[in-house]
């Protein structure tokens, strides 16, 4: 059974369907927050997501549209014309999560990164 904190959003036990294991579970897919943050300024097809992502194929595509369709981040808008035109775009609660602690990960990112990414160095075994 899940007990969570009202003031600070833990939880005490970290079960299946605790809230922050769910939150920390949208950055679980590599592909997830680069298709939010590919959304971040306006809606887009699905060729110009590609286009714009750069070196994802279109199964994961598929597969991180889907993911994120089903956690209500992003919409899905089908226009009645030919040919078919189909635009994706965030909802307010993928505006929320990428205004949010998206751009909160990215200064951090910004503000220590090279040390993360000696850390790892150091890290590294030696072969």
């Amino acid at each position: 059974m899940e007990t969570m904190s009202e003031h600070d959003g833990r939880c005490e036990e970290l079960v299946a369907d605790c809230r922050l294991r769910a939150a920390l579970d949208l950055f679980a897919h590599t592909w997830d927050p680069v298709v939010l943050a590919a959304l971040r300024w306006e809606a887009r097809r699905r060729r110009e997501l590609r286009e714009g992502i750069g070196g994802m194929s279109d199964k994961v595509l598929t597969e991180s549209l889907h993911r994120l369709l089903a956690h209500g981040l992003i919409s899905r808008h089908a226009y009645a014309e030919a040919p078919p035109r189909v635009e994706y775009r965030l909802t307010e609660l993928g505006r929320s999560l990428v205004e949010g602690p998206m751009v909160a990960l990215g200064h951090w990112t910004l503000a220590h990164g090279d040390e993360l990414l000696a850390a790892q160095e150091r890290a590294a075994p030696e072969f």
